[in-house]
């Protein structure tokens, strides 16, 4: 195939003035190949502009989602349905995200994730730090059934574990979150046999590899970037008190 290739080059070179033109002509064809699909990775990234909220019950999410938006406390309750706003981040109205607040009950969660999982430019998912212990095993399931769907996979959203309630004297640390996610992770990659499937129900081709085959898992090893805040959406004075969530705040503004 070459040898029926070189007569056709070899006239490309002498119209063209010579092989240096040739290699600047080519250079210059990569370069804007290189541009049309940075401009269309780019494209889709910008439209995609849902930080999505999730977590279990009693996490913290509905209260998280109202101080971001008003800065004030208010009672709530557990959410059945999903809750969205635009959250501005800054004086400029152009620079904003829109904030959903997904319900965290076992029976419905999966299936507001499967509705907003394609425009998730980000997701922060809150964590109980008083519960933790007690709820590891349902954090970990669930985080994990999130980090194996492959338009998550896909995508790889900005992540973000929110640490909530560090108002609370017993509340457990983002270092000690971090240690216990990655341990029942790992386990339960290990103790999952049957092929995993997209929140949809399809199959995703084979068992997904959650981290690196043959090493323990650790955040590090995902295509997404993950990082660990503690925040207090109930703030230490309670309802008369301010939030404790400059951390989160600031990291919106880094992702959006």
């Amino acid at each position: 195939m070459a040898g029926g290739l070189e007569p056709h080059l070899a006239a490309l070179r002498q119209e063209l003035g010579g092989p240096a033109v040739l290699s600047v002509l080519v250079a210059l064809i990569a370069v804007a190949i290189t541009f049309l699909l940075w401009r269309f990775v780019q494209g889709r990234k910008s439209s995609r502009k849902a930080v999505l909220l999730l977590g279990l019950c009693d996490a913290g999410k509905t209260l998280l989602f109202a101080r971001l938006l008003s800065g004030r406390y208010r009672d709530t309750q557990t959410s059945i349905t999903d809750s969205s706003a635009v959250y501005r981040l800054s004086q400029d109205k152009s620079t904003n995200v829109t904030l959903i607040d997904l319900p965290g009950h076992e029976s419905l969660r999966l299936q507001f994730l499967e509705r907003f999982k394609a425009a998730a430019r980000a997701i922060v998912f809150v964590v109980d730090s008083v519960a933790f212990q007690r709820e590891v095993k349902d954090v970990a399931e669930f985080l994990y059934q999130v980090l194996v769907d492959s338009t998550v996979l896909r995508n790889a959203p900005a992540l973000l574990i929110a640490c909530n309630k560090q108002d609370v004297t017993m509340a457990k640390s983002a270092k000690l979150i971090q240690q216990q996610l990655e341990k029942e992770l790992n386990t339960l990659r290990v103790t999952r046999s049957a092929a995993p499937t997209s929140l949809d129900g399809s199959a995703t081709g084979g068992p997904a590899q959650l981290g690196k085959k043959g090493k323990d898992f650790d955040f590090s090893q995902l295509p997404m970037k993950v990082e660990f805040v503690e925040c207090s959406a109930r703030g230490s004075k309670g309802e008369e008190g301010e939030a404790d969530l400059e951390a989160l705040q600031k990291w919106l503004v880094k992702v959006a």
